[in-house]
């Protein structure tokens, strides 16, 4: 999970040009979207889920659900381990 955890942050920070920011700096459980957190936005939110598809094997299908799986890297973690096609 920790592993799973630190590949995530990377991943996040790589894909969304987050160049400021180190894996150590995001917290497992903060919010990912909003004023809080990373403070993420709509469009880095097609990027997490071209992460999930590319990395992972992983398609949304239910794009409701969205909301609370891509809440924290911790949320996004436990979703990978519980739907992981790779």
């Amino acid at each position: 999970m920790e592993q799973l955890v630190q590949e995530l942050k990377e991943a996040l920070i790589e894909s969304l040009n987050l160049e400021d920011i180190t894996p150590d700096e995001i917290e497992d459980e903060a919010p990912l979207f909003g004023d809080e957190g990373l403070g993420l936005d709509s469009i880095d939110a097609l990027e997490i889920i071209l992460i999930l598809e590319r990395n992972y094997g992983i398609r949304i299908e239910k794009p409701a659900e969205g909301k609370s799986i891509f809440y924290s890297v911790r949320t996004l973690a436990d979703y990978i381990i519980e739907n992981r096609k790779k």
